[in-house]
């Protein structure tokens, strides 16, 4: 009975004095390779000061030299031509990697080998897509739009269907990215590339047509408007005859006078609005702003500085352990 308790206890100890050990093997081994690293560090310090230095030396460089420039053209296209558009700039897009320069300088662009990269995408404005703003969204109302939000995110995120191509196409604006090798102006590149998206006979036929009956329209407004104020004008002379006769009258919200004003004051808000649409309709793709030579800094550019001498450094590490370990297989092959 009392050998059990005694074969237990050894056993405890036997595993504690294992685990003491595996512990300070493992205490010493990274004593150890601190050791070695201090070391290696020591060996082979003015390689690493010199390769820092020179890292740091070609970052700064390259950085104070990186003429890498992002511009931003926001457009808005007119008449349905957004399926257009998108298409005329994937062209551009493909004719740049294809560096076909002959058919860049066709179009205007004066030094196409200053662009790098072309292209298109929304300006993301779900409230505005909702409320009918686009130039796309015609005669739809905000009721529609909304439930047809709402039922293509029924299988999914609204999050991602506001984003998806299908509906991308839909917002009133979209971005023209370029970047370029170096500062452009507008006469240089974007003048170019706006009037060749412009040129398109069928889409300017339908701007013409659709000018042409705004104005008419317009035209019959201001008749209208003019008509209703004579109107509004002898109704408000007739009611202050009648007070001045004594003549008792019932004013209210449902007399011939109301009404006449509520349709005055949507007339002049409709020639407003209209007169608003002729501002955007002097173009198929209208330019309603641009950004040009903003200092690109996405990736890599302008942090070669910090990226250099860590590059440096890590290759010669990585060199150095190959062939610290080179030699010790020779070694072991060796004897």
């Amino acid at each position: 009975m009392s050998a059990t308790p005694q074969n237990n206890s050894d056993n405890q100890e036997i595993d504690l004095s294992i685990l003491t050990n595996k512990i300070n093997d493992f205490y010493e081994g990274i004593l150890s390779w601190i050791f070695s690293w201090i070391q290696f560090v020591k060996r082979n310090m003015i390689y690493l000061i010199g390769l820092f230095v020179l890292g740091c030396g070609l970052g700064v460089y390259l950085d104070v030299n990186n003429n890498s420039y992002k511009h931003q053209i926001i457009v808005s296209p007119n008449f349905g031509s957004v399926n257009y558009m998108y298409a005329k700039i994937d062209l551009l897009s493909s004719k740049l990697n294809e560096s076909d320069t002959v058919f860049l300088k066709s179009i205007g662009i004066k030094n196409p080998k200053k662009i790098g990269q072309i292209k298109i995408e929304p300006v993301v404005d779900i409230y505005g897509l909702v409320n009918n703003n686009t130039a796309i969204a015609g005669s739809a109302t905000n009721t529609q739009n909304f439930e047809l939000l709402k039922l293509l995110a029924e299988d999914g995120d609204l999050k991602k269907v506001i984003t998806e191509d299908l509906t991308n196409k839909q917002y009133a604006n979209h971005i023209i990215d370029i970047n370029t090798n170096g500062i452009i102006s507008d006469e240089e590149v974007t003048d170019p590339i706006l009037k060749y998206l412009n040129q398109n006979d069928y889409f300017e036929k339908f701007r013409k047509a659709e000018v042409e009956n705004l104005h008419i329209k317009m035209k019959k407004n201001e008749e209208l408007n003019v008509e209703l104020d004579d109107l509004i004008s002898k109704l408000s002379l007739a009611l202050n005859n009648n007070t001045k006769n004594n003549n008792l009258v019932y004013y209210n919200e449902n007399t011939p006078l109301t009404g006449l004003l509520e349709k005055k004051v949507n007339l002049v808000n409709e020639l407003a609005g209209d007169k608003l649409k002729l501002l955007n309709l002097d173009v198929i793709i209208k330019k309603t702003s641009s950004v040009l030579n903003i200092k690109n800094s996405k990736g890599t550019n302008g942090k070669m500085k910090l990226i250099l001498p860590l590059l440096f450094l890590s290759l010669f590490v990585l060199v150095s352990l190959i062939i610290s370990f080179y030699k010790k297989q020779a070694t072991k092959f060796l004897k």
